[in-house]
């Protein structure tokens, strides 16, 4: 067997026994390491090697967190979740109940998509914002997995289609940049108005998969008990604060500032400072409370870094087994000839892949300049080439253990202890994303 598909089969595995992420990725990365005949020293070397990366990924996230924590001091979140609350207060029929039920889950689905390409705090919200709506999502007995679900395609979505905010690193930096890298020797020459156009179809399926997830998966009720939030978990134990006008321009400023900075240097971890400091000047709090609140946004994202952290470390040993390139290369000499199954086999490997490491950012580097040649051997368009590598990328990241896509849902929604990771985020999206994605990315492959 492969030592790349071994290791993600532990992983997997042990994640769907509710075994801790973070030791799935560590034992997966293990087995697959010896498996492939690295020894145990170098085994620990590739995965101490790796870990430098997701370091910097993980200090990001907790200096969104902190940005999105001070955001919180405006009093939005609050606000919101009162005014829902007061909706169900009122004289309910089934018909309004039903009509708040997927406004919310609209409005959950763009405050996500704006998280990725108009406010750039990435995942940071979800803990900010979600768990003050859990009281009005079980009052309308809100299935938690629908809402898993439109907020993972909200943080994944916009970013394959979208060529603004994360989605110019990904379509732009990432995906353009490499094809073009790796096709230039081959005549290959994709233009950056090509890229969204190739990836419209598989997005397509996308959004198929989400309107399955809310009108038909789970749309039935579900009740959940109703629990005190733990403190320790969201920074959401302070009392509700009254958003002021002037407060809100401050943040609105912030927003922009943040946004501004994080497109012209490309750093998160700068843009969430600015936005931070700027907050902190405007007066949403006081100075001498900065450090507890920044402490606080870093507690918030604090396992979601670990567990990207150990994600890095598993790909590093990944790439260091050498295996992923017999992967490809075996796949391919059982194929043959054969264009609509090489399609296929591309976007299986991929996701195998994605899975394992957590990040399409990160696929792409590696499947990039074995894909290119092979895409233009076996006769793919430019587009077809795009929507190959794209989306081969983009599998596995809404259903991964180890993808932030999935444990920022989690993060929000398991405050109360209500809503399993595995079962009730990273299963969920895994059926409603993952398998039209591979569906419409082979449409658009043998289309384009």
């Amino acid at each position: 067997m492969n030592a790349v598909i071994l290791a993600v089969l532990v992983m997997v595995g042990l994640s769907l026994a509710r075994v801790s992420v973070v030791f799935a990725l560590v034992a997966g990365a293990l087995v697959g390491g010896l498996f492939s005949g690295l020894s145990l020293t170098d085994t620990l070397g590739a995965f101490n090697d790796g870990v430098g990366g997701g370091a910097k990924v993980a200090l990001a996230y907790a200096t969104l967190g902190a940005f999105a924590v001070a955001l919180s001091r405006s009093g939005l979140p609050d606000l919101l979740a009162a005014r829902l609350i007061g909706l169900l207060n009122g004289e309910s029929t089934p018909r309004r109940q039903t009509a708040i039920k997927y406004g919310l889950l609209g409005s959950v689905t763009l405050v996500a998509i704006s998280s990725q390409n108009l406010i750039p705090v990435h995942i940071a919200f979800i803990p900010i914002l979600i768990p003050p709506l859990l009281v009005a999502m079980n009052r309308l007995r809100l299935d938690r997995r629908a809402v898993a679900c439109a907020l993972t395609f909200g943080l994944t979505a916009p970013y394959m289609l979208l060529p603004v905010g994360f989605g110019s690193i990904f379509l732009n930096d990432i995906l353009l940049a490499n094809i073009n890298e790796a096709g230039q020797s081959l005549g290959l020459d994709v233009t950056r108005g090509m890229v969204p156009m190739a990836m419209a179809i598989p997005v397509g399926g996308m959004f198929l998969g989400l309107l399955t997830a809310l009108f038909v998966s789970y749309r039935k009720p579900r009740d959940y008990a109703t629990r005190e939030i733990k403190s320790s978990n969201v920074p959401h134990h302070t009392p509700m604060h009254s958003p002021s006008k002037s407060g809100l321009i401050m943040a609105g400023i912030a927003i922009i500032a943040a946004l501004g900075i994080q497109l012209y240097s490309g750093s998160m971890i700068l843009g969430g400072l600015v936005g931070f400091a700027i907050l902190s000047l405007g007066g949403l709090f006081k100075w001498n409370e900065a450090d507890d609140l920044f402490t606080s946004g870093m507690r918030m994202m604090a396992l979601i870094g670990f567990i990207m952290i150990s994600a890095a470390g598993f790909a590093s040993v990944m790439k260091a087994t050498g295996d992923i390139q017999t992967l490809v290369d075996a796949s391919f000499h059982i194929i043959g000839d054969n264009k609509p199954l090489a399609a296929l086999v591309m976007l299986m490997v991929g996701l195998f892949i994605t899975l394992g490491i957590g990040s399409s950012f990160s696929t792409i580097p590696i499947i990039a300049a074995i894909y290119v040649p092979l895409a233009l051997q076996f006769g793919f368009s430019p587009l077809a080439t795009v929507a190959l590598i794209g989306t081969a990328a983009a599998l596995g990241d809404a259903g991964s253990p180890a993808s932030d896509s999935t444990l920022g849902p989690t993060a929000g929604l398991n405050v109360d202890q209500q809503h399993d990771h595995i079962w009730d985020s990273v299963v969920p999206t895994f059926i409603h994303y993952n398998i039209p994605l591979i569906v419409f990315g082979w449409v658009a492959a043998m289309t384009l």
